[in-house]
């Protein structure tokens, strides 16, 4: 009895013994996990760190999916200028124009997720989703929105043998001569037709409309009075509307246009909601880095905060109102849907 009571006690000392060299171990696999867990996190930290601050460390492409001298060009070259003198690395602008925009959004979308090739593209591309327009990539899942860069306001003007100033001289002309109003647009689906179409429904005014193939034939013919009407971007009509070739009917914006102070927006005329500007945003493939966006977006805030750069884009057209990716997103769904349901209202296919 002896001998078992005490070969228990020397079996109880020894299960005690491996029970906390058990626990000494797991505590010490515990330390090692968590002190890896601190390393790694660090590197990553670091290499993150080191991203944002040897981005870029070659040349930068800004593709714009549209030809020379609209908005969206005028805000890369200006962009490009400015970042080319802030990071030490040639900034080039590439013209990708074709299929309302996507030829050259699909470049990028193909292009590595690295910071190297943006896009700068504008609210066209929401209004072919709102169309259904079939495209070969997906908007949202392949590309990554950057931040919001700026707008350009959309104007309705008129013909001045039309003889009519106002949203409501237009309007009881258009009951006094039902069926003889039309009015042009940059082409059909764009948002400048979505405008005049969202106007027509809260007036109930009776235009048809006549789509053309981009702003300039469009306003080339209301200038020279082929058609009565139209409704484009702002900057193209202001310097005709100070010479007085043009009247301008309204803004579709919650402020006075820079370069047409005199000229009241539609909701100043009591058409409200009517807020469509055109937006330009900045982008990348899908997948690019957070701390590349972080660093390209801290960078072209410094751009657009400078007084010097307002003015040269107010000048050229393009009022500057930044915001984050988080704005964009949400700025891309809401339009979608005001796109969607305005071309379910007003019938409009996409061509």
């Amino acid at each position: 009895m002896k001998a078992t009571g005490a070969t228990e006690a020397t079996e109880a000392t020894e299960a005690t013994r491996a029970m906390r060299d058990l626990r000494s171990r797991q505590c010490s696999t515990r330390r090692f996990i968590f002190q890896a867990l601190l390393i790694a996190s660090a590197c990553i930290s670091t290499a993150a760190t080191a991203v944002a601050d040897t981005y870029p460390s070659k040349p930068v492409r800004i593709i714009v999916p549209y030809g020379t001298g609209g908005g969206s060009d005028t805000l890369a070259r200006q962009l490009g200028v400015s970042l080319q003198q802030m990071w030490g690395q040639g900034v080039s602008v590439d013209n990708r124009a074709g299929a309302s925009g996507n030829i050259g959004s699909e470049a990028v979308v193909r292009s590595p997720a690295d910071g190297y090739t943006l896009l700068l593209q504008n609210s066209t591309m929401v209004a072919n989703m709102g169309l259904g327009v079939k495209l070969n990539y997906d908007p949202e899942k392949d590309l990554t929105p950057i931040m919001l860069l700026g707008i350009t306001p959309i104007a309705l003007v008129a013909h001045p043998s039309l003889n009519v100033k106002t949203l409501k001289q237009l309007q009881d002309y258009a009951k006094a001569n039902p069926g003889k109003l039309s009015y042009g647009s940059c082409g059909i689906g764009t948002p400048m037709h979505f405008v005049m179409e969202l106007v027509k429904q809260k007036t109930s005014l009776d235009a048809v409309h006549a789509g053309y193939k981009g702003c300039a034939p469009a306003l080339t013919d209301v200038v020279g009075g082929q058609i009565p009407l139209a409704s484009l971007s702002a900057n193209l009509v202001a310097s005709y509307a100070k010479a007085g070739k043009l009247n301008v009917i309204g803004v579709a914006n919650q402020k006075r246009y820079t370069l047409m102070p005199d000229a009241a927006t539609m909701e100043e005329q009591g058409v409200k909601p009517l807020d469509l500007s055109t937006w330009y945003a900045l982008m990348g493939p899908a997948n690019l880095p957070a701390e590349v966006v972080a660093k390209i977006t801290a960078d072209v805030r410094k751009v657009l905060a400078d007084a010097i750069v307002q003015e040269r884009l107010s000048n050229a057209g393009v009022e500057t109102q930044v915001g984050t990716s988080a704005d964009l997103v949400k700025l891309i769904r809401s339009d979608k849907l005001r796109f969607e349901q305005l071309a379910r209202s007003a019938n409009i296919k996409a061509e």
